[in-house]
């Protein structure tokens, strides 16, 4: 299933695309799509059971926002330098364990949601990922094969960072990770069942039209079953917590001198294969 969230920010309501490409709205069935819905194998199957007996009403889809297709988001888990190529263009070593770092769930916004550089950035970077929603709790998990049975899905995200506040600014990579409007998710969360493997996934980004990332997930360092095992070993995932895996090469922050960091009026596109796409409008905050 293709899951998301419609309408003015704040005022979301669950919704489906079905395999016609229709826009259904769930909220006669469900309240939210979150983490209480992911952890609900029955309230999962009645929606199943509605989108096969036709049973749910079409919205119109003219106008009408995305937000991010997770609501009440509990964390937001980050894994830095988990691509070999993005690696190779920073000049940093392929990490021996995962780099992990924490998003605020204030920082998330729709796909096609305005992103703001903050006041003082000179280095906003995009950064195309896979991203993975947890639908059951794990805890000391272990095998990668319990992490893929922990998760209840996937989506599209941008993790906007500002690399000055991030290493240039003391402390940890929090400060370049955490601005407001910095993690651009979905349109779609699209549930496991219909992405058998995610290491074959092409994940590509544009800044105005020009092809920036291009690049797969089976060039992860990490693989997703091993992230959300490796995890549960330091903090309980909740369903509805949302893990970004990782970027492809191709950032700014790896391109020759002058580096082509984000400046307001630049537009990014976002796709990975079977997830859907995002555009944002940079301005300035």
């Amino acid at each position: 299933m293709k899951l998301l969230r419609v309408g003015p920010v704040g005022s979301e309501r669950p919704a489906l695309l079905d395999q016609d490409g229709a826009l259904r709205d769930l909220s006669g069935l469900i309240t939210d799509v979150d983490g209480d819905l992911l952890a609900d194998d029955s309230a999962l199957s009645r929606v199943r059971d509605a989108v096969a007996a036709g049973a749910l009403p079409v919205l119109d889809a003219e106008g009408l926002r995305v937000g991010s297709p997770v609501g009440r988001i509990g964390k937001i888990v980050g894994i830095g330098l988990n691509y070999h190529g993005h690696a190779a263009e920073v000049g940093a070593e392929a990490p021996p364990e995962p780099i992990v770092f924490l998003k605020a769930p204030d920082t998330v916004v729709g796909p096609d949601d305005t992103v703001l550089i903050p006041r003082g950035s000179v280095k906003t970077d995009w950064e195309a990922e896979l991203g993975v929603v947890i639908g059951a709790t794990a805890r000391y998990l272990g095998s990668a094969e319990e992490g893929l049975a922990h998760v209840a899905g996937y989506l599209l995200a941008n993790d906007v960072t500002e690399r000055a506040f991030q290493t240039e600014r003391g402390g940890t990579w929090d400060k370049g990770k955490n601005c407001e409007t910095f993690t651009p998710l979905g349109p779609w969360l699209v549930t496991a069942d219909e992405v058998p493997d995610p290491q074959v996934l092409d994940v590509r980004l544009w800044v105005n039209g020009e092809l920036k990332q291009d690049g797969n997930t089976s060039d992860q360092i990490f693989a997703v079953g091993e992230v959300v095992r490796y995890l549960s070993h330091f903090m309980t995932l909740y369903p509805g917590d949302v893990i970004v895996t990782g970027t492809p090469a191709g950032v700014a922050a790896g391109q020759p001198e002058p580096k082509p960091f984000l400046r307001a009026g630049d537009v990014v596109e976002v796709e990975i294969e079977g997830l859907g796409r995002q555009r944002q409008e940079f301005k300035s905050a």
